[in-house]
């Protein structure tokens, strides 16, 4: 025998380590899921993976190099068109071992060799967008895995469950509110923001255009056809919508019946609740929403980083449903009028009781 080669075997049997074959079964799942979060192997040791997809939409199973999950996700979102034919593998020494892109219903088998360095190792799905919730942790270690429900290495809606059959949730994670997706939704320009207040609570808020499009009850928005890989795909709305926007734009500046020039520059969070940024002609606006008791409605609460310095109108429709408030200004007829330096507004959107066609009355 070689001497190295000796040596290197030699430091093997010292540290323990196991090169017996080994075989696991990893299945992709309804939401986003592997059915098994965690597997763990000795160093060096191989091992073949059947890989099965029993969901309806496309997936893989790539496994990367310890804390490149993202890097690798987001390397093959950008691989483009071109990402397809590459199975949405990026060429990059990261990628340990992959899997092809799987259609439903499909099986794929292949073998690999475990590092010989500990260490956590995840696999991810690296279809466009998955990446982010579609993961768990291949441990290359002798000793036992850390406690399940304290283990930061795999998405925390699995830190209860090792392994799982199916979920019924169109949501690949465990939901917790105020929750804002990005997404495309109906009757919306593309830069539409979905946000739960609660589990039964939601609107849909126009970063496009600036302004709160409409408000639901009864649950929040189903993304599967989005996830399934239709980028295009509109959100689904669980539940029916209570108040929708019909003015054109509600905020106006100086005139009553000028629409403003506007331009949306983010939001914040502040306990996952969102602010949203904006300009209207050249005043800064600063708009929160909330849930009125029992979600009866919407409080939004409108600050201007300067006093107004112009007459500042918000239009409604009086046949949307609505009975208005507004803690400043004066209502006439479906028209609220704020005063020369109004630094703050919180206006109160409160549900008909019948949601009748009927004027609703206003706090004057």
């Amino acid at each position: 025998m070689r001497p190295l080669l000796f040596i290197f075997s030699l430091f093997i049997a010292m540290k323990g380590f196991s090169q017996s074959d080994t075989t696991i079964t990893l299945q992709a799942i309804t939401g986003l899921q592997f059915d098994l979060v965690r597997i763990s192997l000795k160093p060096l040791q191989k091992v073949t993976i059947i890989f099965k997809n029993t969901d309806d939409m496309a997936h893989n199973l790539v496994f990367t190099k310890p804390d490149k999950r993202l890097s690798v996700a987001e390397a093959a979102i950008k691989m483009g068109d071109k990402g397809q034919a590459a199975n949405y593998v990026p060429e990059s020494e990261d990628v340990l071992a992959a899997s092809k892109i799987l259609i439903p219903n499909t099986t794929e088998t292949f073998t690999f060799t475990a590092p010989i360095a500990e260490g956590v190792y995840p696999y991810v799905c690296t279809y466009p967008g998955h990446g982010y919730v579609m993961y768990g942790a291949l441990y290359v270690t002798t000793k036992p895995l850390p406690p399940l429900a304290t283990d930061p290495t795999i998405p925390p809606s699995r830190q209860n469950s090792e392994r799982i059959l199916a979920i019924s949730s169109p949501h690949p994670f465990a939901l917790e509110y105020p929750l804002l997706y990005r997404t495309f939704m109906p009757d919306c320009s593309p830069a539409a923001i979905a946000v739960a207040l609660t589990s039964t609570h939601s609107y849909c808020f126009d970063a496009g255009k600036c302004y709160l499009r409409y408000a639901w009850a009864g649950g929040f928005v189903d993304n599967t056809d989005h996830w399934k890989g239709n980028g295009n795909a509109f959100a689904k709305i669980q539940g029916t919508i209570y108040f929708k926007d019909n003015v054109t734009y509600p905020l106006r500046v100086g005139k009553v019946d000028k629409l403003p020039k506007v331009s949306f520059k983010g939001y914040s969070l502040v306990n996952r609740l969102p602010t949203f940024n904006y300009t209207l002609d050249d005043i800064e606006v600063k708009e929160t929403l909330k849930s009125l008791a029992n979600e009866e409605g919407l409080t939004r609460i409108f600050t201007f980083t300067k006093p107004t310095v112009q007459l500042t109108y918000f239009v409604i429709k009086t046949d949307d449903g609505i009975t208005y408030k507004s803690s400043t200004g004066k209502w006439q007829n479906d028209t609220l009028t704020l005063p020369k330096g109004t630094t703050r507004v919180t206006l109160t959107m409160h549900r008909n009781a019948r949601q009748t066609l009927h004027s609703p009355a206003h706090s004057h």
